[in-house]
């Protein structure tokens, strides 16, 4: 059981969402790892979301979860505020040339909305795992398109508590940046589209399907790509050219489907997975120079590492290798 904060956060300002002190996150999260929250809050709207987070002590850190696709929550847990956003930051809404978007819309029912209203340009979407929020502070892409490439404007609630719309120019998209307020919350999104054929949409949509199915292990317990790739080369390629496919710590493998992808194979904790991972990069840079930087957010709280067999690193041959 991981350990409760025991001086938990008081007086909170109101909200009419939900409250929840030493929420358990780690079923929510897609690795299936990761501590407590110390309060976590699920708000029922913007502006409830601004309303509080305008009346909350400065100094209290808020962390904001999406659909933890890509997240390692870590086993020490989350202190402060976790903010969650839920029912009340879902709806899709389809216009003639784009569609209006909550931030907890996950990102493959936003392309399908779009594709029943006939619009195309967001199929790429359907081969990303996690919402939109999400999708817009880290300019998701995959599959020739990013949300760069769509975004007109988001809306964001800032850690004062103000609802700000901020164009595309001024989020300065980068590979996998947006430059978003310290501490805003992304709550709606709006995205072009153009009129096309259903049956082409369609089309597309199983295609990019089909390849994720084939090159990906969707099915486990996983967390998308685990590093950025480096300017003009593949994360997958180095990881693979180091020797780190089937790599193992504790409950924790590099897959053989796919390298840039950590597995939970049932008993990992989150500082297995967060160990390969910086094995993994360790290897990398001995072999090739080059540094990987993370794709996968992590976040909270370190525990000791605990003294236990198999703490170590296993290449995919059992061979045991000091971590």
């Amino acid at each position: 059981m991981m350990p409760a904060f025991r001086a938990p956060v008081a007086d909170l300002p109101p909200l009419r969402g939900r409250v929840q002190r030493n929420a358990v996150l780690a079923p929510v999260t897609w690795f299936r790892v990761g501590g407590l929250a110390e309060v976590l809050v699920r708000p029922a709207d913007a502006a409830d979301l601004a309303a509080f987070l305008a009346a909350l002590a400065p100094e209290l850190p808020v962390h904001v979860l999406g659909a933890c696709s890509n997240l390692i929550i870590r086993d020490g847990g989350l202190p402060g505020i976790t903010v969650r956003l839920a029912r009340g930051f879902s709806a899709v809404v389809a216009e003639a040339d784009g569609v209006v978007v909550g931030a907890a819309a996950l990102d493959v029912t936003v392309s399908e909305h779009a594709a029943e209203a006939g619009l195309a340009g967001l199929e790429f979407l359907c081969g990303i795992p996690g919402t939109i929020g999400g999708a817009v502070a880290m300019n998701a892409g995959a599959y020739g398109s990013e949300i760069a490439a769509v975004l007109d404007w988001a809306e964001v609630v800032t850690r004062s508590g103000a609802l700000v719309r901020l164009s595309a120019a001024e989020l300065a998209f980068a590979y996998r940046h947006a430059r978003l307020p310290h501490g805003a919350v992304v709550v709606r999104a709006r995205l072009r589209a153009r009129a096309g054929a259903p049956v082409a949409i369609a089309a597309r949509m199983a295609e990019i399907r089909a390849a994720r199915e084939a090159s990906q292990p969707v099915r486990a317990r996983t967390g998308g790509s685990t590093f950025r790739n480096p300017p003009d080369q593949k994360a997958w390629e180095l990881i693979d050219a180091a020797g780190c496919r089937g790599l193992v710590r504790g409950g924790a493998v590099v897959s053989d489907k796919h390298c840039n992808f950590l597995i939970n194979t049932g008993g990992a904790t989150a500082a297995d997975l967060e160990g390969l991972g910086e094995e993994v990069r360790r290897r990398v840079h001995a072999a090739t120079g080059v540094a990987l930087e993370w794709e996968i957010r992590r976040l909270g709280r370190l525990l000791p590492l605990p003294l236990r067999a198999g703490v170590g690193m296993t290449d995919a041959s059992g061979t045991g290798r000091a971590g």
